[in-house]
């Protein structure tokens, strides 16, 4: 393996132990091949150190408080949601389709899915061994068919006529 690919993946590894580095001091002492990589790897050292800094900067943070009247705000809109007329009926489905995790619908789908697998296999094997019925022919195909039929008389009486103009009261020579 080339030395490139190598800390390739020692980089990989380190920063997936990164967090931990940043949250327990004890866990460098336990992993010194980290150590020795952070020691070594620009990037990793940089990195540990810029979260460092982000949790400094947290470690000062503080929360800002909320207004005084917030309390009262969110009991008079509770007060209100409770006070308003209930939805329609279209209403409470289109939310609960859009909003529920769809849990109550699964086994209900799964079994609409059987049924329908069920009878579809059930008409497939029931049905599976009947012939297909015939196809009628238009009438126009057989009108064709009839003119085609007549066509071939005609020739056929034609041919008969013609071999009967050639000699054909001359007795037959034997």
């Amino acid at each position: 393996m080339s030395n490139e690919m190598k800390r390739k993946t020692d980089c990989k590894s380190c920063r997936e132990h990164l967090a931990d580095l940043l949250l327990d001091e004890k866990y460098a002492a336990a992993h010194p091949e980290l150590g020795a990589h952070l020691a070594a790897c620009g990037e990793c050292s940089a990195e540990l150190a810029e979260l460092k800094a982000t949790f400094a900067v947290l470690d000062h943070w503080e929360a800002p408080e909320p207004s005084p009247y917030f309390d009262t705000r969110l009991r008079a809109r509770l007060r209100e949601a409770a006070a308003a007329e209930p939805e329609g009926l279209w209403e409470r489905m289109r939310s609960f389709l859009m909003f529920s995790t769809g849990r109550r619908l699964k086994p209900a789908l799964a079994g609409a899915l059987a049924l329908v697998m069920v009878a579809g296999g059930g008409s497939l094997f029931l049905g599976g061994n009947q012939q297909p019925p015939p196809v009628m022919a238009s009438p126009t195909v057989n009108d064709l068919k009839i003119l085609d039929n007549n066509a071939q008389a005609f020739q056929q009486m034609d041919q008969l006529l013609d071999s009967s103009g050639d000699d054909s009261t001359a007795p037959p020579a034997s």
